[in-house]
C-alpha cells in the first residue's frame, strides 16, 4: 500500500447487501437466458454454451454464498472474511471487465473423425503454440501432474463409456514449466444410436483464484490463532487471575486450630481496555505451620506472556511461604529470580504472614501501596518496611514489619492503578473513607464489593487487584 494512497475501507453492510441483490438478479438472468438458448440437445455449439452457461451460474452461486458470509462478518471458526471479500472483489471486477470469461477455453473431441478442436483461450491457457495443434484425449494427460493423472482419466472415461458429465480439477504443467490449475466441465455427444460421439469441455484457469484462496486461508489461520492466544492469555488474566485453586470463588476460610479464624476475598479489576492483558495477581494459602500467606502484586508489561510470568512469581511465592521463608527474606529471592529471569521485568508486591495464635501479621513491600487495618470503625495504612521494586537492583534490601491484629479487624491490600486518575494518598483515602461500610459488612466478600462498587466504573488503565482479610472473632 503506497503512501499517497488511501487504505481501503471495509465494506458497509448496505453495499452488501446491494452486491448480493446484484448478484441474485444476475443469477436469474442468466438461468432464464441458459433455459431460452438452449433448446437443440444435438446442437454442438449449444451444448458448449449450456456448459458455459452452469458454469457461470456456478460461479454466482458461490458469489452469493461468499457474499452472504461477508455480511454476517468473521465466523468464530474460520478466517472466511478475508477469502469472502477476495471473492466479492474479484467476481465484481470479472462482471464489470469480462476477466472471467477471459479465462475460459473450451476444446472438442470428435471420436468418429478423430478431429479436435480448441479455443484460441486455450492453447494460451496451457501455453501451448496453435502451430503444434491441439492435443488428442489421449495426449492430454502427458501435461498434467502425475498425482491428478488418475483424476481426469476416471472423468474421461466416465463421459465416454458411461455418458456421465465432467466436472473436476487438476493441476497441469505448461510448455514454459510454469503450473496452472484449471477446472474442467463437460459432457459427452451422443449419437442417434446413443454412442458417443464426440466429447465437450471447458477449461477455466483458476490458478490465480486458487493461489489467493490458499493465502487467504494462512492469514485467516493465522489471526486466528493469534486471537486464540490472546483471548486465552485474557482468561487466564482475568477469569480467574490468581494462581490459586479454582475452589476459591467468594470467600476464602482458612481453618486454624485458634480462635481466631481468617476470612478471605478478593477479586481482579481488568483495564478498560481488554486488550491490555496485565500481570496483577493475588494469592492466600495455609501453611503446613497452621499459619496463612496472604500475597498481592503486579509485573510491569502486557501482553498474552504477562499471565505466565505472573503464575511463575505466584508459584515461587507460594513455594517459598511453603517452605517457612518469612516475608522480608521471601522478597529479597523474589528480587533475585526477577532480575535473573530470561525476561526481566520489574514488579511490586506485598507479602503478609497471619499467625492465628498470637493474631501477628508479618509483612514486607516491594514498591507497593501499603495495607491499611481497619478497626473499630476506621482505618489507618500500617507503616512501611524499606523495600523497593523487585527487579529494580540486586543490592535492594527487603525489610519486615508486624503489628498484632485484634479480633474484627480487617485488612485491605490492593494494587497500584486501582484508581490511576487519583493520587496514590487519594486512593487511599477513599477506601479508608469505606471504614463504616466495612464495620457493617457480613464477611470479606461483602467488603471487597463495596470496594468494586467504588472503583469498578473507573476508567482504568491498566488492570488492578484488590484483597480483604477479616480476623473472626
Amino acid at each position: 500500500m503506497s503512501a499517497d494512497r488511501p487504505a481501503p475501507k471495509p465494506p458497509e453492510r448496505g453495499d452488501v447487501d446491494a452486491l448480493i441483490n446484484r448478484t441474485r438478479r444476475l443469477r436469474g438472468d442468466v438461468d432464464a437466458v441458459r433455459r431460452d438458448a438452449l433448446a437443440g440437445e444435438d446442437d454442438p455449439h449449444g451444448r458448449w454454451q449450456r456448459a458455459l452457461y452452469d458454469l457461470a451460474v456456478h460461479q454466482l452461486d458461490d458469489l452469493g454464498t461468499h457474499l452472504g458470509q461477508l455480511r454476517e462478518g468473521l465466523p468464530g471458526s474460520g478466517g472466511d472474511v478475508f477469502e469472502t471479500e477476495l471473492a466479492a472483489h474479484e467476481a465484481d471486477a470479472a462482471l464489470r471487465t469480462g476477466s472471467l470469461l477471459s479465462r475460459v477455453g473450451s476444446a472438442e473431441w470428435n471420436l468418429l473423425t478423430d478431429e479436435v478442436s480448441w479455443s484460441d483461450e486455450l492453447y494460451r491457457i496451457l501455453g501451448r503454440a496453435p502451430g503444434s495443434g491441439p492435443m488428442t484425449l489421449d495426449e492430454l494427460p502427458s501435461v498434467v501432474f502425475a498425482e491428478d493423472q488418475w483424476l481426469l482419466t476416471s472423468m474421461v472415461t466416465g463421459a465416454l463409456v458411461d455418458g456421465r458429465p465432467i466436472d473436476g480439477e487438476f493441476r497441469m504443467v505448461r510448455a514454459d514449466g510454469r503450473v496452472r490449475t484449471v477446472h474442467m466441465t463437460g459432457e459427452p455427444v451422443l449419437d442417434s444410436a446413443g454412442s458417443t460421439a464426440s466429447l465437450w469441455a471447458v477449461f477455466r484457469d483458476v490458478s490465480e483464484l486458487r493461489r489467493s484462496e490458499r493465502a487467504v486461508r494462512e492469514s485467516g489461520d493465522s489471526l486466528h490463532r493469534r486471537r486464540h492466544i490472546e483471548q486465552s492469555g485474557r482468561r487466564l488474566a482475568a477469569g480467574p487471575q490468581e494462581a490459586v485453586p479454582s475452589s476459591w470463588r467468594g470467600s476464602l476460610r482458612f481453618p486454624t486450630d485458634g480462635t481466631a479464624g481468617l476470612d478471605v476475598a478478593a477479586h481482579y479489576l481488568p483495564a478498560a481496555n481488554n486488550a491490555l492483558i496485565g500481570g496483577d495477581w493475588y494469592d492466600g494459602c495455609q501453611l503446613p505451620s497452621g499459619s496463612a500467606l496472604l500475597g498481592i502484586g503486579d509485573l510491569t508489561g502486557h501482553g498474552v506472556g504477562a499471565p505466565s510470568a505472573m503464575a511463575m512469581l505466584v508459584g515461587a511465592v507460594r513455594g517459598m511461604g511453603l517452605a517457612g521463608i518469612e516475608p522480608g527474606p521471601l522478597m529479597s529471592h523474589l528480587n533475585q529470580l526477577l532480575e535473573t529471569s530470561a525476561q526481566p521485568a520489574l514488579g511490586s508486591a506485598v507479602c503478609c504472614r497471619f499467625d492465628p495464635g498470637s493474631r501477628t501479621l508479618t509483612w514486607a513491600q516491594a514498591g507497593n501501596p501499603a495495607p491499611l487495618l481497619f478497626r473499630n470503625g476506621a482505618g489507618r495504612a500500617l507503616p512501611q518496611p524499606t523495600g523497593v521494586l523487585l527487579g529494580a537492583t540486586s543490592a535492594a534490601e527487603y525489610g519486615q514489619a508486624g503489628v498484632r491484629l485484634l479480633p474484627g479487624d480487617l485488612l485491605v491490600l490492593h494494587t497500584h492503578g486501582l484508581a490511576p486518575a487519583d493520587p496514590a494518598d487519594d486512593t487511599g483515602n477513599r477506601l479508608l473513607s469505606l471504614a463504616p461500610r466495612f464495620a457493617r459488612a457480613r464477611d470479606a466478600q461483602d467488603s471487597v464489593r463495596a470496594i468494586v462498587e467504588m472503583f469498578g466504573g473507573d476508567g482504568r488503565e491498566d488492570d488492578a487487584c484488590v484483597m480483604v482479610a477479616r480476623i473472626g472473632l
